[in-house]
Order: structure tokens, then sequence, then C-alpha cells
């Protein structure tokens, strides 16, 4: 990238609750044509543009915006543009540290024009602009929350509707039966109340083909971010059978309130006493009578009393996170006793070897849920006790692996040889001409020599400018490990894994199979064994070159 040129990922942004009170000023066509008018003006290249429309100012997970990061990371860009410091986020701490601290670290050019805001410049008004922002905040949270208290009390239905309901066409506060998923619900409910376990319905409605309900939505009903879309399963499992046979709005009422928000700068919902809970009853068509209800909740209470000694289990982080390593199936969570032992072991399994019968996966991955989050636990505290020199040291064999690959480990000396190789081809045209000259070299023979002269220099150049494209390559690698380790330095010894943490540093774990020692063909709980296991971390990719780990022997780090 030549540093000269102002190079910029434009970032647009409006919350819902701006397109329902704000005005034209803030919408998403009039920041682009702000933003592109400013731009031209100022000889800024527009590189791309990124947009999260719907997403509030107070969280900084949005899709666009972290695309934006990844594409920075990667070196596409020197400059980041938005149409004022509101867009790019409401709340007062986020905000200051990416303008005034994450984006000038990393070499990024910040600009807000409607503030007149220059990270290049003293920006006396910043913390006052700043601090105006997350009052917008606050004040609309506010508003947003009176407005739901008021619907809720009136016993109106202000979320989003349930797997078998839809919002009726003339109000969006009334829920009416879904023609198409009101009979999956029913049957769920018919099944249970014979005594079938939620885990043998989710196998009946799999093998049906019954679409599940957050791909029902992704499909039929609302609209999905991508990543939002790719986290939606093909496949129904016992934990959604459980939810919908424990959910009274089945039978015609209306509970809201059932979480809250830490506050309203925290994604975080911390769940309500059942006695605060806004219950209004009889407000829309029940799907399943009291009885069958009761006949469910009563065999669902008896399926899941062994559950109840580890109910923090049935909450896995790993949810999103760890896949089979040979079919690429999610792994969902079981509990087993082994022969011999009165105490219950919890685990992850490869969820095509758990629910399916078509296309069951042949391998089947399968690992205790406590060896491997004190395995991601170990590996998360190894990267963070690295300093500074250690950092460098694995960021540098990050870019050497890369320069391997595409068959150049060292590229400074590969350009001085390139230079040298030209220089030694200039001296021998010099030497030719002389030569033709003084009547020692005819003219035809000069031609000759010229063109292949002419031949060699352009390939030198040809593979002088690929190793110097290739440069930025290297700064793009260098970008995605500082990224990574900014973030990491949020945390400087990790006690206990939880799925916040491992959200933030993990992109994806893959399990593979168990490879017992000679002569077992069952792991026992008290025998150590090893297994394939692949972390890959955001960013960066995979940083532990031995896949094949000993499982029960993890040092507590």
């Amino acid at each position: 990238m030549t540093n000269h040129l102002k190079l910029a990922d434009s970032y647009l942004r409006l919350s819902d609750e701006e397109k329902k009170y704000g005005n034209e000023s803030e919408s998403i066509t009039n920041q682009r044509e702000i933003i592109r008018d400013y731009c031209k003006k100022q000889g800024i290249i527009i590189v791309s543009e990124f947009v999260d429309d719907g997403y509030s100012g107070g969280n900084f997970e949005r899709p666009g915006f972290q695309a934006m990061l990844n594409h920075l990371a990667a070196g596409k860009a020197n400059t980041v543009i938005t149409k004022d410091l509101s867009r790019l986020g409401r709340d007062m701490t986020e905000s200051s540290y990416y303008a005034e601290r994450f984006f000038p670290e990393h070499g990024i050019h910040y600009l807000a024009p409607g503030n007149d805001f220059d990270s290049m410049g003293d920006n006396l008004m910043a913390p006052f602009q700043f601090a105006m922002n997350d009052v917008y905040l606050r004040d609309t949270s506010r508003k947003v929350k009176q407005t739901l208290d008021m619907k809720r009390k009136k016993g109106k239905y202000a979320a989003c509707p349930p797997y078998g309901y839809r919002k009726a066409e003339r109000t969006t506060d009334q829920l009416v039966p879904d023609e198409n998923t009101a009979p999956v619900v029913q049957r769920i409910f018919a099944l249970a109340a014979e005594g079938q376990s939620c885990r043998s319905i989710a196998k009946q409605l799999n093998e049906d083909g019954i679409c599940p309900p957050l791909k029902y939505r992704v499909e039929f009903r609302d609209n999905f971010t991508d990543r939002g879309a790719a986290r939606a399963s093909d496949f129904w499992n016992y934990t959604t059978v459980k939810r919908i046979l424990r959910n009274r709005v089945y039978l015609g009422h209306t509970i809201l309130g059932k979480t809250r928000k830490v506050n309203v700068k925290s994604k975080k919902k911390l769940p309500v006493p059942q006695e605060d809970w806004a219950i209004t009853e009889n407000t829309h068509e029940p799907l399943v009578t009291q009885r069958q209800f009761d006949l469910a909740e009563h065999f669902l209470s008896e399926n899941t009393k062994a559950n109840a000694a580890n109910p923090s289990f049935r909450h896995s982080i790993f949810g999103g996170i760890a896949y089979c390593a040979h079919c690429g199936a999610a792994m969902c969570s079981g509990g087993s006793v082994y022969k011999g032992e009165r105490k219950k072991y919890w685990y992850l399994v490869c969820n095509n070897l758990a629910n399916r019968t078509i296309n069951r996966c042949q391998h089947g991955a399968r690992i205790k849920y406590e060896d491997l989050l004190e395995i991601v636990r170990c590996d998360l505290n190894a990267l963070l006790s690295f300093d500074e020199a250690e950092i460098e040291q694995i960021t540098q064999e990050a870019i050497r692996q890369a320069n391997a690959s595409l068959g150049v480990e060292n590229k400074e000396q590969t350009l001085a040889d390139i230079e040298t190789k030209s220089k030694r081809i200039i001296k021998m045209i010099e030497r030719a001409y002389r030569d033709n000259a003084a009547g020692n070299l005819s003219d035809d023979l000069l031609d000759e020599m010229m063109e292949r002269f002419g031949k060699e220099r352009q390939a030198l150049e040809e593979q002088r400018q690929k190793l110097l494209s290739d440069t930025s390559e290297d700064q793009s690698i260098r970008n995605a490990y500082t990224l990574f380790f900014d973030i990491a330095k949020r945390y400087s010894h990790i006690e206990k894994l939880d799925r916040d943490i491992l959200h933030t540093l993990v992109e994806r774990i893959e399990i593979g199979e168990k490879i017992l020692p000679k002569g077992q063909k069952i792991a026992s709980p008290r025998t150590s064994y090893r297994q394939s296991i692949r972390i890959f971390y955001r960013f960066i990719g995979e940083m532990n070159g031995e896949v094949i780990r000993e499982v029960n022997k993890a040092v507590n780090l």
C-alpha cells in the first residue's frame, strides 16, 4: 500500500431506534452521500464500505464493524471515516478507545467530518462529544424500556414471536398460530405427554425433515446477517425441544420480562425472579391444553432428574465453537456413567452421531467436557504469558511460514540477489555496446543479445515486484497478530474459562478421534489417551502445530 495515499474504509451505522425516532440526516443513504462528498473533496479513495443497519451504538460486536476491523488487519486500508462520532458508536469508553487509541496505535487514520474529528489532530472537544453520545444511548434505552413496559402491562406481545406463532397481519402486538409450525408444536407436546424424552422427539423430527425454529426463522420469516444465519442448525436437539415444552406461551399467556440486561452497555442478560415476570393470561389462542402441558412437564422432570447434579453443564460454552473434525457437524452435549463408576461424566459428541440415522458420522468424535475446558484454558494461558519479544518471535515465524509456502524463505536476501543480477546485466549490456562500437561485435549479434538481456531484466523485475507485493501480506499477518494480542491483553490469567472469554479469543475448535493405548478399546476416566484437538484463534488461526494431545494430563497453568 502506498503510504501517501488515503485508502479509506467508510463505515455506516443506523440503529432500529434511530429508524423509528430519528430523522433523514441519520439515514444510511445520507451518511453515504456525506462521506463520498467529503472524500471527493479531500482526495480520499474509498476502498470498501461497511454497513450495520439496525445495530445499537452500544454494541461493538456488530458484523459490519468486525468485518471492517478484519479488513484493516489485512492491510487493505489505512483510513476509517464515519459521518460523525455517533456512527462509530454511542458508548463513551469503547468509542473513545477506538477513535483515540486503537486506530492511531495501528497506523489507521480516523476521520469524523461531522464533528471535525481527526485522530491526527488535538480534538479538544472530543471528550464532550463522546459523553453526549453516551447520554443519548442511555436516554434512548430508557425510552425503549418505558415503551416495552407499557405494552407488557397491556398484555401486548413486544418480542419476537415464538415458534408456532406469528404476528397478526393487522397488528404486530398480537400473536396468532402459524399454519406451518403450530402443528409441530402440538406434535411435540403430544409425544412428551406420552412419556417420550426430548432426545427421542428431536430424533423423530430430524428423521421427518422438520425445519427447526431458528432455521425456520432464517429461511421463511426474519432477516438475518450472514453471520447470524450461519449459526442456525439444520437439526433439532433436545435443548430446543425442552425449551418449547417449558414455554407457557403455548397455553395462550403472554410472559415477558424473564431476563434483563446488566446495564445499558452490557449484552449480558440476567434471569429475573418468576414473581417479577410480566404475565398476562389469555392474550392469544392456545396451542395446547393445560392437561397436555402438565403431563409434558411431569415426564420432562422425570427424564431430567439425572441431569440435576450438574445443571451448569447444560449450557455448554462450546456452542458454535466445537465441531467434529471428520464430518464438520457441531458437537452436542451428553452424559454417561462408566462401568463400575457412580459419577456421571459429561462430554461433547458429534451431532451426526447423536441425532441422525441418515449419513451418520462413521468416526463419532467425542471428548470429556472438563478435559476440553482444561486444554483450551491452558493453551490460552500459555498465549497470555507471552512477553513482547515472544509475540514478535511468533509473528516473525508466521511470516516466515507464509513466505516458505510461496517458495521464498528470505525476502531481503532474494531482493538483494535480484539487484545484483540486474546490475550485472546492465554491465553486460554496456560492454556489448562498447564491443559493437569498436567493431568487435556485429549488429545482428548485438540485437540478439539485447533481446535476451531484455527478457532476463523483465523476469527479474516481475520477480522483484511480486516480492514487494508479498511484503504487504507480511504487514497483514503482523496486523492480525497485533490485533489478537491487543484483545488478549485484557486478560492476565484465566482461572475459569467462560463463554465470553472463549468466544472473544477462539474462532473454532475441531475434535478428532481418540487414540487409545494399545490393546484398549474404551477410554476410562482414569486412563489418559491421545486425541486430535485443533484450536483456531480469531484473526491468527492455529498456533499449536502439534494437534495430537495427551488428554487427562493437561497441566494446570
